[in-house]
């Protein structure tokens, strides 16, 4: 009898165990859906979104965020087409395309992203029309396809003549640059600073064009009500990039290494006048550059001499 009291006290002990775990799943699951879920990439605009979910500010100004990390611009796209996400980092080119296909965003802030057309070692490429009859790698909708255009305008090229190779993953796309195998193509940073330290060529640069692309754009929908949430994530986001800004990108050097996929002599060669701004819905500037873009880009036949490749 001794025994079996025994073994029915280890049975309610193991019962009593798995409640307490699927009760504590449950209750992962129930702070899980109710966080926003927010696509980012492996870019440094994104570090102040890395750097709040790591340090905790999120949690500390109550508003729970879950980081999806993607590689690619456009899976960013089907993760919110999808409903994986309800916010990304993204671009205002992109948030046009995005709007045409009837999803309602809105821009909640402009980010610190950059881009450099950088042109690979061999090519001796140092100037804009000398892309004729050349490959250059970008992402088809986005703000590269658009400063595609600004290129072959700026250089009067012909369209036709400027082969556009669509290489979403920003990874495959450094790469390319790495083996020598792509005429030219943009980067964000930090994959700039490597390209850089592998000696490429920079043909443009977005921050001497005073042309801020970049954005945090959020499904309107999960933002009905969410004035407070929203602004508690805005000060979680300033307080990141304050912490960035005041202690040094150094200091985060085992992050950006994990985050940004990159190693420390591109960290080291970042540069050094580059700050992080607070959250600021974008200027209104670059929002009518990337509208005006796009309905010149729908209303022309010009897009269909532009040779895409996959």
């Amino acid at each position: 009898m001794r025994k079996l009291y025994l073994l029915l006290a280890v049975v309610m002990t193991f019962a009593a165990c798995g409640d307490d775990e699927h009760a504590a799943r449950q209750r992962a699951m129930a702070l899980d859906s109710a966080a926003w879920h927010v696509a980012v990439m492996p870019t440094l605009d994104c570090m102040p979104l890395y750097v709040a979910a790591e340090r905790g500010f999120f949690d500390e100004a109550g508003v729970p965020v879950r980081l999806e990390i993607y590689q690619a611009q456009m899976d960013v796209d089907t993760a919110l087409l999808r409903n994986r996400v309800v916010g990304a980092v993204t671009d205002l080119a992109r948030v046009e395309h995005l709007r045409q296909q009837g999803m309602q965003l809105e821009c909640v802030s402009a980010t610190d992203a950059c881009w450099q057309l950088m042109s690979k070692r061999s090519a001796r490429i140092v100037k804009l029309p000398q892309l004729d009859d050349k490959m250059m790698a970008m992402t088809r909708y986005s703000a590269t396809d658009m400063l595609s255009d600004l290129v072959v305008d700026t250089a009067k090229l012909k369209p036709e003549r400027v082969f556009r190779i669509q290489v979403n993953d920003i990874g495959v796309r450094l790469g390319m640059l790495q083996a020598d195998i792509m005429d030219a193509m943009f980067l964000p940073e930090p994959q700039a600073t490597v390209g850089r330290n592998l000696k490429g060529k920079v043909l443009l640069d977005t921050r001497k064009l005073d042309l801020w692309l970049g954005t945090i754009a959020f499904q309107a929908d999960s933002l009905k009500g969410q004035d407070k949430r929203l602004k508690a994530f805005t000060k979680a986001y300033d307080r990141a990039v304050d912490s960035l800004n005041g202690l040094g990108m150094k200091n985060y050097r085992q992050l950006m290494e994990r985050c940004l996929n990159v190693n420390s002599q591109a960290l080291d060669s970042l540069p050094a006048d580059f700050r992080f701004r607070h959250a600021a819905k974008p200027r209104q500037k670059d929002v009518e550059s990337a509208r005006k873009w796009w309905e010149k880009r729908v209303e022309s036949m010009k897009y269909v001499e532009r040779r895409y490749i996959q």
